[in-house]
């Protein structure tokens, strides 16, 4: 045996697995994950309990990649998700996020967002189904599937439904592609739980379940500025206490939607805005008169009368 054949027998000792140390924060900015962290608290007000949970998956799945240059990973690690919550309540920009995180660190291969509801997946006739959930899958594959209501795939109580098939086509898809495709269900709580309930191999496949509060008025608030800010528009003082009493009205009707609420509720003020501004449209408008929202605009709302009235139902003593 040659000298060069001997040399060669030796072990590369720059090859992963020896004891040379990583530098943890260089991984981190290379990575980039901050930017999209950054991203994420600027769209979305409060959710710290939501924000801290995607740090903590993005902190192991950076961990994880750094354990994959040593050989001390042998698979990868579910990332199937469950956001459970209110409508409005950011699930959807949280799943957008998080497909550009698994993209940076080399979990999915594009990252984009694919959403869908039941009908999306479930067909309507025999042999319809499959094609369906399969197409909405190659749609999504590299990225994340984002499954709204997911609990309507489910429905034991109609024989000839189909949604079991859909359902079971995920299964197989999300255990022996979980290294290019991550499933992310949504929905209301307790919908939610007894969609498990009867589905154990979905709750077995899902690895974290995330909780998104509804947001308080003061945050409601923020977020109506922000939404505002982005369109370059800006309450008044008094534009700004109107919409504060109107979001403590508004949450105690129905089919209130936290953020989704806020923004119907700016845009029919920017249409009141803008038809009072044009009754006046024999006078000359300043810039700031194009960029104000007043009291006028906001308190035209029906929730005023609703809300009030509401509240004095609520009052009133029973009749005995």
């Amino acid at each position: 045996m040659g000298e060069t054949d001997i040399q060669a027998e030796k072990p590369d000792l720059t090859a992963p697995g020896d004891d040379a140390p990583v530098d943890l924060d260089a991984e981190f900015q290379d990575s980039h994950i901050q930017e999209i962290l950054d991203k994420l608290d600027r769209e979305l007000v409060g959710l710290k309990p939501v924000k801290t949970r995607i740090r903590e998956i993005a902190a192991l799945l950076l961990i994880d990649r750094l354990r994959r240059k040593f050989e001390l990973v042998s698979e990868t690690p579910t990332l199937h998700m469950c956001f459970t919550g209110n409508p409005g309540t950011g699930k959807t920009t949280v799943a957008m996020r998080m497909g550009e995180i698994l993209k940076r660190l080399g979990y999915v291969r594009e990252g984009h967002l694919v959403t869908v509801t039941r009908d999306d997946l479930v067909g309507q006739y025999i042999g319809h189904t499959a094609p369906k959930t399969k197409e909405v899958i190659k749609k999504a594959m590299g990225g994340v599937l984002f499954i709204d209501e997911a609990y309507y795939l489910y429905k034991p109580e109609n024989e000839r439904d189909y949604g079991a098939e859909s359902i079971e086509i995920l299964l197989q898809v999300m255990e022996n592609n979980r290294d290019d495709l991550v499933v992310i269900l949504a929905g209301y709580k307790d919908k939610m739980d007894r969609f498990f309930q009867s589905n154990p191999g979905m709750r077995s496949r899902v690895a974290h379940h995330i909780d998104f509060p509804d947001y308080s008025p003061g945050e409601l608030m923020d977020i109506g500025e922000l939404m505002l800010e982005e369109q370059k528009y800006q309450f008044s003082k008094a534009g700004a206490e109107a919409f504060r009493e109107y979001i403590s009205l508004r949450v105690t009707l129905e089919h209130f939607a936290n953020a989704r609420s806020i923004r119907n509720a700016l845009d029919r003020a920017r249409l009141r805005q803008a038809n009072r501004l044009f009754a006046k449209r024999g006078s000359p408008l300043k810039k700031a008169d194009l960029m104000t929202i007043e009291s006028e605009d906001i308190r035209a709302s029906r929730v005023f009368v609703e809300g009030r009235l509401d509240a004095k139902l609520n009052e009133a003593p029973e009749q005995p």
